[in-house]
């Protein structure tokens, strides 16, 4: 149960956003930037870092709805579930393993993110705009992450709801809030 009077029929974030859509309109726009605009990170790639980061914080709307958005651009969820068990022996490249372990720091605390760690993933192939892209896309899902729970926003379970979910963001990204009906019939179904 939310802990202040969000709109009914919104899960997770959504909810957030609609109270206070002034504030929903920049943090959409930075996911857009951070997840679905060109990249020479795939979106794919940005999503796993995404829902790997959320999974860590046990955010369940965040990992699954953005877990979703991952499969639509990978095509199945074997490797979103790879990433969240285990991404070490995930069938993803060494150079999304060597971000995922700076995702993870930075999830943990961004201090602890080393020279070392950055080195690695150079070494791998990561530009510095890969690394700056990794760290932000961690560092903001803590925040939406954080922002969800917080609020103690209504998570729904139905994987039919986080798939249509992730089929939308997939498609068409963060910058719209079309996706309030498909929810709400989603959330009114489960």
């Amino acid at each position: 149960m939310p802990h202040i009077d969000l709109p009914e029929g919104l899960p997770g974030i959504s909810a957030g956003f609609a109270f206070r859509p002034e504030t929903a309109k920049p943090m959409r726009e930075l996911a857009h930037i951070l997840l679905h605009e060109p990249n020479s990170l795939t979106p794919g790639e940005r999503e796993l870092i995404a829902t790997y980061v959320s999974s860590r914080n046990g955010t369940q709307f965040c990992a699954l709805s953005h877990g979703a958005a991952a499969a639509n651009h990978l095509g199945g969820y074997a490797t979103v579930e790879a990433i969240k068990t285990d991404f070490l022996h995930a069938e993803i490249s060494p150079k999304l393993k060597a971000l995922l372990v700076i995702a993870g720091k930075v999830q943990q605390d961004g201090k602890l993110v080393t020279s070392a760690d950055v080195a690695a993933a150079r070494r791998e192939g990561a530009t510095d705009l890969e690394i700056h892209d990794t760290v932000l896309i961690a560092a903001a899902f803590c925040m939406y992450n954080r922002y969800v729970d917080g609020l103690g926003t209504v998570q729904p379970t139905d994987p039919a709801m986080y798939d249509q979910m992730g089929k939308h963001l997939a498609e068409q990204g963060y910058r719209t809030s079309s996706i309030r009906q498909p929810v709400e019939e989603a959330v009114a179904r489960s």
